[in-house]
């Protein structure tokens, strides 16, 4: 590689806010402190669960979950999910910031118990919910254990994906050769760790689990090669356990639900904004999925 760079870091780092005339899309919505910056209620609707959510991977993992929990016959988890819009600002939101001090997509409020219960980090989302409900976590604790440590895995794993990998090839205004070149190697050595253990299970903590709920919309997106475009770039045909399995989870009802609430991009028949009602599927309208 032969790249070399003008820039030397200087002793204190100090902060230039964005003007917002360029550069990544999220720029200007970034700062280094935390809190709210305004304030903004969030709704609530008719059930204990309240989800504010957008149908980014992250966010998708806990539709997954809810909605399977649903087909496996869970009433109690029927849910509200509100469309929190990442673009203008609404993490930031006092309402969404006492729910996630960290502002970060998805947050769950239960109100099933005398006293609201919040949840916040996806993978912690899930293991509440997978507790609360008994379902989707093997029960004995050799399995219990297998399905934490890839559930851990992925959320230890894909910042290097997403903030990463996709940060650098895909959004990052200036490509810089040495970040690319780290973050492409390390998520094709992620996508092997995936694919040697799909050879020899169907799914990856051997049962169908939260652990393939987390995974799934992060590493099937990269061998769709939707997620950052990255298909061709990332040779993804190699991983054809990876392939196989991302077919398979796919097929199921209850991801294809999943997939479509909070979402909104893609193809309007893909999409969900907010979901109150197992019904919203198949009566939507124009104000729930957005103007075309």
């Amino acid at each position: 590689m032969t790249q070399s760079s003008d820039y030397v870091p200087p002793k204190v780092w100090t902060w230039e806010k964005p003007s917002g005339d360029g550069g990544w899309r999220y720029a200007a919505l970034n700062r280094p402190v935390a809190g709210a910056t305004h304030e903004q209620e969030l709704p609530v609707g008719k059930h204990p669960l309240q989800l504010y959510s957008r149908g980014t991977p992250n966010g998708v993992k806990v539709t997954i979950l809810l909605e399977e929990l649903l087909a496996a016959g869970h009433k109690g988890a029927e849910y509200d999910a509100w469309m929190i819009d990442i673009g203008k600002g609404d993490q930031f939101g006092s309402g969404f910031v006492g729910v996630n001090p960290n502002s970060k997509i998805p947050a769950l409020m239960d109100r099933s118990g005398p006293k609201p219960q919040r949840v916040f980090e996806s993978g912690a989302i899930l293991l509440y919910l997978a507790d609360k409900f008994g379902a989707f976590l093997p029960k004995d604790t050799a399995g219990r254990t297998e399905a934490l440590s890839w559930l851990f895995w992925q959320m230890g794993s894909t910042p290097y994906i997403g903030g990463g990998f996709g940060h650098f090839y895909h959004y990052a205004p200036v490509k810089i050769q040495y970040a690319i070149d780290r973050f492409t190697m390390e998520a094709k050595r992620q996508l092997d760790v995936l694919d040697r253990q799909l050879a020899e299970h169907e799914y990856v903590a051997g049962e169908y689990s939260i652990a393939d709920m987390a995974i799934w919309p992060w590493y099937g997106g990269l061998v769709q090669g939707q997620q950052y475009n990255a298909g061709e770039f990332l040779q993804v045909h190699e991983y054809k356990h990876v392939i196989r399995w991302m077919k398979q989870i796919g097929e199921r009802p209850a991801v294809k639900r999943g997939r479509m609430v909070n979402r909104a991009a893609g193809a309007l028949s893909e999409q969900l904004h907010e979901r109150h009602d197992a019904g919203d599927f198949d009566t939507r309208t124009q104000d729930k999925i957005g103007k075309p």
